[in-house]
This record gives C-alpha cells, structure tokens and sequence, in this order.
C-alpha cells in the first residue's frame, strides 16, 4: 500500500496531464525511480523558470516523450530533491500533501512540506 506524507493512502496527483514516475497519475516511486519523483507539486511560473535554469526544462513540448509542457497551475510530481533545491533558492512549488508519497521525508522534513502545503 502506498501512503502519503500524512500516513494516509496516497491519491492521485493528476491525470491531466498524466504524471507521476509510472505516469499513472501518482507520486509513486520504486527501485527503477532513482529520482524518487515523489513530491505531488502545483507548478509556478517562478519555479518552472528555475528548473529550466538548472538544466530541466519542463515549459517545452517534447512530443517524442508524448510531454505537453507544463504550465502555471499544472501539477506535476517532481523529484524530491529537485523540490528541495527550489525550496532553498526560495522558489518551491505548493504542496498537495495527500497525494505526495511518504518516501519524500527520507529527503524533505515534514515542516517544509508543510509550510508549502497547496
């Protein structure tokens, strides 16, 4: 059973567009997942900008890869220590802690979840 942040069964991210590691709408993750996409976040501007600044372009179609593109408002499940990265630099993305997976507080402490809670 996978459960989230909150020791609850984990819900969907979302499923438009379709995210998640296994892209079947959840932050679930496994021994294949070694960026541990985990976090289930509502993405900014700010922080879309910042990921392609550090090299992780998630703004541009990439039609092979069937990847829209995101944009502000889309939620997405991101790797936990991406997450983290932005949440030093001041740019995180809100958090939907019910549909974020328990995994991420091996990375994340459960109080800058929270302060990030959606």
């Amino acid at each position: 059973m996978n459960l989230n942040v909150l020791d609850t069964i984990l819900i969907a991210c979302c499923y438009e567009p379709l995210t998640g590691f296994y892209r079947d709408g959840f932050c679930k993750t496994g021994l294949e997942d070694s960026g541990r996409h985990t976090v289930c976040a509502v993405m900014t501007i700010e922080f879309l900008e910042y990921s392609k600044q550090q090299g992780n372009d998630l703004i541009t179609p990439i039609s092979m890869y069937n990847f829209p593109g995101l944009k502000p408002g889309d939620k997405w499940c991101l790797c936990a220590t991406r997450w983290l990265q932005a949440y030093k630099a001041g740019v995180a993305p809100p958090v939907v802690l019910e549909a974020t997976h328990k995994k991420t507080l091996d990375y994340i402490d459960f109080a800058s979840l929270l302060e990030a809670k959606f």
